[in-house]
C-alpha cells in the first residue's frame, strides 16, 4: 500500500474524529513541516510555527476534499502559516536577533564538514554561505518555489498547488530565482579570482 492510499486513509479516518489517525499524519509530516518552516522564521520559532501548522490543519480538515495529496494540502498550510508569522513579527515592536554562529552553521551537512582540508571546508562553507545568503536575499515568491523545489524535492505540479498558482509561473520563479544564486555564485568567483590575482 503507497503513502498516498495511507494519507488519504488516514485522512478519512481523522475526519471521522480519529484523533489517533491525525496524530500518524503529524508523526509522518512533522519533521518535513519543521524544515520547511524553518527557512521561512529561522531555528528558534520553527516548533511553534510547525505546531501551529499542524493545528490549523486540524481543524481545516473536515473541509479537505482530497483534490491533491494531504501533505501538499498541508505544506500549503504550513506556508501560509509562515508568511502569517513573519507578517505579525514585522508588527511587532521588539525586533528578533539571529546568532550570527547559528546562522553560519545552519545547513552545513555532515559530508562539508569531513571535508580533508581546512582550504576545501572554507571554499565549502563560503558556496554554501552565499547560496542560502542569496536565497534569503531573494523576493517571497520565488524563495518559497526555489526551496521547495531544491530543498524539498517537490514537483512542478505540487509547487503550483502549494503556491496557488499556475506551473508556468512555478517554473519562471524557479529559474529567476537560480538565475539569482547563479549570479551571486559567479561574483563570488570574480572576486576569489580577483583576490588571487593581487
Amino acid at each position: 500500500m503507497n503513502r498516498e492510499i495511507d494519507d488519504s486513509t488516514l485522512v478519512s479516518q481523522a475526519q471521522q474524529g480519529d484523533n489517533s489517525a491525525f496524530e500518524v499524519l503529524v508523526r509522518r509530516y512533522q519533521r518535513r513541516v519543521v524544515k520547511l518552516v524553518t527557512r521561512f522564521v529561522g531555528e528558534a520559532d520553527a516548533d511553534d510555527v510547525a505546531q501551529e501548522s499542524f493545528v490549523k490543519a486540524w481543524r481545516a480538515l473536515p473541509n479537505f476534499q482530497g483534490n491533491s495529496a494531504f501533505y501538499t494540502w498541508l505544506y500549503r498550510i504550513a506556508v501560509n502559516t509562515a508568511k502569517n508569522y513573519i507578517a505579525s513579527a514585522a508588527r511587532r515592536p521588539v525586533a528578533r536577533h539571529i546568532d550570527s554562529e547559528e546562522a553560519e552553521q545552519y545547513g552545513l551537512s555532515d559530508s562539508m564538514r569531513d571535508l580533508a582540508t581546512p582550504e576545501a571546508l572554507l571554499v565549502s562553507e563560503e558556496v554554501q554561505r552565499t547560496v542560502m545568503q542569496s536565497i534569503d536575499m531573494l523576493p517571497d515568491d520565488l524563495r518559497t518555489a526555489i526551496s521547495l523545489r531544491e530543498l524539498d524535492g517537490m514537483s512542478y505540479e505540487e509547487i503550483a498547488e502549494v503556491m496557488e498558482c499556475p506551473i508556468g509561473t512555478v517554473r519562471s520563479r524557479i529559474f529567476r530565482a537560480r538565475d539569482a544564486v547563479d549570479q551571486a555564485l559567479r561574483d563570488l568567483v570574480d572576486d576569489d579570482e580577483t583576490v588571487g590575482i593581487r
